[in-house]
């Protein structure tokens, strides 16, 4: 049988001896790249595997042993560099992404809150929060810079807040200076996924729009264990907590998870809406496998889907009829009612 190693391929006999043995060239950078190929391909291994360094002495690749052991050391270093230089992905830097922007938004939130508190010591009738309140500070500082034709100078002019340091001003002005600068971060970091999402999966854009798909990738792990992922656990990302309380309890298990965000769903009437995520599900994990395995949009895998939301909406126009529980009896036929009583021991 033929054993392919590091340095050459080897003819073996059903004893494990080599009879034969091709060498490669010697060549770090090129049995780096055969090194890096050979793992993504999966070879028999014999049951008696032959003494690599004995092989490369004996078929003259090196002449001595810390020659083949200094040659060996190279090559690993260079196929890791490799391996690690190509996990940098499309799809891993629209996760990076994502990511960054979750981070974004718990920090520009609570920076928000603080500049809320911070300056309603010295503005209280200020009714603003959030980027307009920073704009707003970022601008003027201290109410009494607030100009006549502005619509809150009359609000600003008889404040009951206390009056403010020069240095308090400057300070607040910094801070809201740098809440802006998150908001407009946070702004080009979303152009930058919607962007992207549209040329790295464009089918599951197209299917749940680009923050939800970018989303998806992000908590499945990458495109590729998206798309290895059935249906019906696409439909439950991100209802953890939900589905850990079904597990553990007789909890109701979760119609949904992320994807109830998508309009689809969101604005469906409450009974239609366990159908509707069960079918967007589908469609998702096709179009997941589309962009992992093709890359090309597939406007049929809509057109399917936009059916089926049809159907389901058009055999489901009415909510169903909730059964009454039937009541528990006691001896006899009659119907036992539970009864509170004040008082007494329990």
């Amino acid at each position: 049988m033929e054993f392919t190693t590091w340095f050459g391929k080897l003819q073996l006999d059903t004893e494990g001896e080599v009879e034969d043995c091709k060498l490669f060239d010697k060549d770090p950078e090129k049995l780096a790249e055969l090194v890096f190929e050979s793992q993504e391909n999966v070879q028999d291994v014999p049951l008696k595997r032959p003494d690599l360094r004995k092989a490369a002495l004996e078929s003259g690749f090196v002449e001595l042993d810390e020659d083949y052991d200094i040659l060996l050391r190279d090559v690993c270093i260079r196929a890791a560099k490799s391996q690690i230089s190509q996990t940098d992905t499309d799809d891993s830097r629209v996760i990076q992404a994502v990511e960054a922007l979750d981070d974004i938004d718990k920090n520009v939130n609570e920076l928000s809150e603080r500049l809320f508190e911070w300056y309603g010591r010295y503005f209280p009738e200020l009714d603003m929060t959030g980027e307009k309140l920073a704009k707003f500070v970022s601008a003027y500082g201290s109410r009494a810079n607030v100009p006549e034709d502005h619509e809150l100078f009359e609000k600003s002019s008889q404040s009951m807040g206390a009056e403010i340091s020069f240095a308090d001003e400057e300070l607040l002005r910094a801070l809201a200076n740098n809440i802006c600068s998150l908001y407009d971060t946070r702004r080009y970091i979303e152009n930058y996924i919607n962007t992207s999402m549209g040329s790295v999966a464009p089918n599951l854009c197209n299917i749940t729009g680009a923050s939800i798909g970018a989303r998806l990738m992000s908590m499945a792990g990458s495109l590729q264990k998206l798309a290895a992922f059935p249906s019906s656990t696409v439909q439950v990302i991100g209802a953890n907590r939900a589905l850990f309380k079904h597990l553990r309890s007789r909890a109701p298990s979760p119609k949904h998870g992320i994807i109830f965000n998508n309009p689809i769903i969101k604005n469906a009437p409450w009974w239609q809406r366990g159908k509707l995520a069960r079918a967007l599900a589908s469609k998702i994990s096709l179009a997941a496998r589309t962009d992992f395995y093709s890359g090309e949009l597939e406007p049929s895998i809509k057109d399917a889907l936009e059916k089926k939301l049809e159907h389901i909406r058009n055999t489901n126009p009415n909510p169903p009829k909730r059964e009454p529980k039937p009541q528990s009896k006691g001896k006899g036929g009659k119907k036992t009612h539970r009864c509170k009583r004040k008082g007494g021991k329990r």
